[in-house]
């Protein structure tokens, strides 16, 4: 099958064609161009007859229906080839009656399956950027992240720090002492020792990207077995929290493999498909499903949690679930007309008054004019002001999952009055390399708090790659409000929080935009569906009844 002639199939029909226009359709040069052609005429699917002379168009005829063919080529497959295999004719340019028949019926492959084994096929639109745990800096690598490690101990959402890989600690102001499990196992079959624990510990510590939030600890160390010291002289009251974080889980490399102690471990991760297994010797629950396999599919592809072997008519229950907020990021630390507060109040005031027509964009996405932090963030407005004098259009940036809502930003700013200059760039180069988005004078950044959203927004203003980095690094106030967390108590955080939030907003550094949610369509007859780390699912904990 060659997606190249459906792709011609679908846009061109029988009649005078220009080689030109169909490289451009194709994305081929010319001569690639010609040579396909011919290939396909001697396949019979199609006659061409190119065109003598200047401004002699060329002659095409199709023979056969290309896409019909290919859609019984593709059922046939579909009982025969791995799914995975399958799911890359998916991304073919199929017109939409026929990849909506092919995909109703791709899709009577995901779900749970009972043969043996109890596995779960889940489509997948990106490719998982890592399973390592101190580069997931996005939601998607640290759900996989979540099922693979453990940390030492877990913060949840209403404050309390439980047990993980620690059993048990005593906290003094200037110590931590961790008593660890015995007898955790590796992946690889290898025994947990405290030295592992040390070892990982310390490279989150050297790790450029949490470096600032490790900087309290100067000594960490393993006085005797299954026993790990940490020492903060000046004091560090989120110890407990920062060990909780995703990224401080616990891990050892071997033979070029990150292995860790999680009820799933690494089953294969090629470019179609990622797989995971149940880990047997497991300290804690064994999960009950055997195997899950996230399977890469077009963006079009339905993500309903399906057993394999039940009707499609079968009922389903909707689970909402959080996809964290978006906010309208200025530097004002460019040289530039944005360092202007009249500049970025103006454009403040051009979103309040356009933010509740933000859903019209996409259905998922409501208004957000409070804040951050949800249940504490109080509601505001913007006063009306004149449009101040621009030396220069602004550069803004977005990435892929932003492109709809920065393009409504451009829009609403243009009607205001302010020209914009924007650019893409890629998602892995907007989470990894903050030159690109220091080099905009705004963006819209898109956030999801792991759990525990008050130390979710401490390490989102704090890391090194937080989106307010550069702000917080050249701005002295904000400097001095981010250094009282330091002598402040966990629990009194939120006023921290809101007190940091209302000088971004009243200064229009960071502007709240929508807050994001989706709805998760379920079986009936799945089980122990419970929302967990960045609002996935908790793989550790489904099942589905069996059929009988």
């Amino acid at each position: 099958m060659d997606h190249y002639l459906l792709t011609i199939w679908n846009s061109t029909s029988t009649g005078e064609v220009k080689v030109q226009e169909l490289a451009e359709i194709l994305n081929l040069s010319a001569k690639q161009t010609r040579r396909k052609l011919s290939q396909w005429q001697e396949e019979g699917w199609l006659t061409f007859q190119a065109g003598r002379g200047r401004g002699n168009d060329s002659k095409l005829q199709w023979k056969k229906d290309v896409e019909s063919a290919y859609e019984i080529h593709f059922i046939s497959k579909l009982e025969s080839y791995s799914i995975e295999q399958v799911s890359k004719l998916l991304l073919f340019n199929w017109s939409t009656e026929t990849k909506q028949r092919l995909m109703t019926k791709f899709q009577s492959k995901f779900g749970f399956h009972q043969e043996g084994q109890d596995r779960l096929i889940i489509p997948r639109f990106y490719r998982f950027l890592t399973y390592h745990p101190l580069k997931a800096a996005d939601v998607h690598s640290a759900n996989l992240v979540a099922n693979i490690y453990n940390r030492v101990a877990a913060l949840e959402e209403d404050n309390t720090i439980t047990p993980e890989l620690a059993h048990s600690w005593e906290l003094t102001k200037t110590k931590l002492t961790l008593y660890l499990r015995k007898d955790v196992a590796f992946h690889d079959g290898s025994i947990l020792k405290a030295e592992d624990v040390v070892q990982s510990f310390i490279r989150m510590k050297q790790d450029v990207i949490y470096a600032e939030l490790w900087k309290p600890i100067t000594k960490i160390t393993s006085p005797a077995s299954l026993v790990v010291e940490l020492e903060f002289p000046n004091g560090c009251t989120y110890i407990l929290p920062l060990l909780s974080l995703m990224t401080a889980s616990i891990y050892k490399e071997s033979n070029g493999q990150v292995i860790g102690t999680g009820s799933f471990y690494m089953g294969g991760n090629p470019e179609e498909k990622t797989v995971l297994h149940a880990f047997k010797h497991y300290y804690g629950e064994r999960p009950l499903l055997d195997t899950v396999e996230f399977i890469q599919v077009s963006k079009e592809f339905g993500n309903v949690y399906y057993g394999a072997h039940e009707s499609r008519e079968v009922g389903t229950f909707e689970v909402e679930s959080d996809s964290g907020f978006g906010i309208v990021v200025m530097n004002s630390y460019r040289q530039s007309d944005i360092a202007r507060k009249e500049v970025r109040d103006y454009i403040h005031m051009l979103i309040d008054e356009n933010r509740s027509l933000i859903s019209t964009i996409d259905s998922r996405i409501s208004e957000n004019n409070f804040g951050c932090l949800i249940g504490y963030s109080k509601p505001y407005s913007m006063t009306k002001i004149a449009k101040p004098s621009l030396s220069k259009p602004l550069r803004m940036k977005y990435t892929g999952y932003a492109k709809n809502v920065s393009f409504w930003l451009k829009s609403i700013l243009e009607h205001g009055g302010i020209y914009t200059e924007i650019e893409e760039v890629s998602f892995h180069d907007a989470l990894y390399h903050d030159h690109l988005k220091a080099e905009a004078d705004l963006f819209i950044h898109g956030e999801i708090f792991e759990v525990n959203q008050s130390f979710s927004y401490f390490n989102f203003i704090k890391n090194n790659l937080s989106p307010l980095r550069k702000l917080t690094q050249s701005d002295p106030y904000l400097q001095k409000f981010i250094q009282a967390y330091d002598e402040l108590p966990f629990e009194q955080w939120i006023g921290q929080h809101l007190k940091i939030e209302k000088y971004l907003i009243e200064n229009s550094l960071c502007i709240p935009l929508y807050y994001s949610k989706r709805q998760i369509p379920f079986s009936i007859n799945l089980m122990n569906v419970e929302i967990k780390h960045f609002g996935y699912v908790d793989l550790s904990k489904l099942w589905m009844k069996p059929k009988y």
